[in-house]
């Protein structure tokens, strides 16, 4: 297989384009994106037939939608929780910059239409998962930004996983039929980690990607000394929403549960 990550720049604009509908990594089914903010510039984001989720990954904006409007801040993404705005289809939302400022923003195709929102870091908190599990080395903070059952009627979820320095995340190795996006964050601009998708592996740097397609393995790991942060992003199948449930894990790997490091 190929194009399953990428290692993209920002272009002239501030725009650094990750999944499309119709680039290298269709596959995902989602249009994904990363924006950098200069103060006092505003960006607008809706579409007709799209639902569009905005993450204000560091730096500080306004939100206006709807009639709404609300000033947010991040210092970044390894030290507060998220602020995340949540459209559908036919609705308008613009974002200023009220300093220099990171942004992810999330689109797929979705004609279902629901209340917007806007989620802010209680609506997610983080917490720890795996704690003591496989020696202690898989412990990570996880948040779920929307998912199925948080907001039934949109086609994505977003969430975001923080993995402590040295240790794996997504594991054991597991897969799930639906297709998923990684975006990755370092604390420190050397910072690395791995990146496994089925039988492949790819370094992971700041501002990379995984595109994991529906079915794959991808459990993911990170050096020593470093803190990375992993924004996920999973697109439903039509008739076959993603569940927490739906992780699947190699029966290879099933015998750590009970083993004794």
């Amino acid at each position: 297989m190929s194009n399953l990550f990428g290692y993209p720049e920002f272009d002239k604009n501030g725009e650094m384009i990750l999944t499309t509908y119709d680039n290298e990594y269709s596959a995902m089914l989602m249009d994904v994106r990363v924006y950098s903010m200069k103060a006092g510039q505003t960006r607008e984001f809706g579409r007709q037939g799209e639902e569009t989720a905005v993450l204000l990954l560091s730096g500080k904006l306004t939100y206006k939608w709807e009639g709404e409007e609300k000033t947010v801040s991040r210092k970044d993404v390894f030290t507060e929780g998220p602020w995340a705005l949540h459209i559908c289809t036919g609705k308008a939302a613009a974002v200023t910059a009220q300093e220099d400022t990171e942004i992810l923003v999330q689109c797929t195709k979705n004609e279902k239409e629901f209340v917007s929102c806007l989620y802010a870091p209680e609506d997610a908190p983080w917490g720890y998962s795996c704690v003591g599990k496989f020696g202690n080395v898989a412990k990570r903070r996880v948040n779920t930004i929307f998912d199925h059952d948080i907001c039934p009627e949109s086609n994505m979820v977003l969430g975001e996983v923080l993995n402590d320095k040295g240790n794996w995340s997504g594991y054991l190795p597991h897969r799930h039929p639906q297709p998923e996006t990684y975006f990755f964050k370092f604390d420190r601009p050397e910072g690395f980690g791995a990146s496994f998708v089925g039988d492949q592996v790819f370094k992971s740097v700041n501002n990379s990607f995984s595109a994991i397609p529906g079915g794959e393995l991808h459990p993911q790991a990170v050096a020593p000394g470093f803190q990375m942060y992993t924004c996920w992003m999973i697109r439903h199948l039509d008739g076959n929403p993603w569940l927490q449930t739906d992780r699947c894990e190699d029966e290879r790997y099933t015998w750590m549960h009970d083993a004794q490091f």
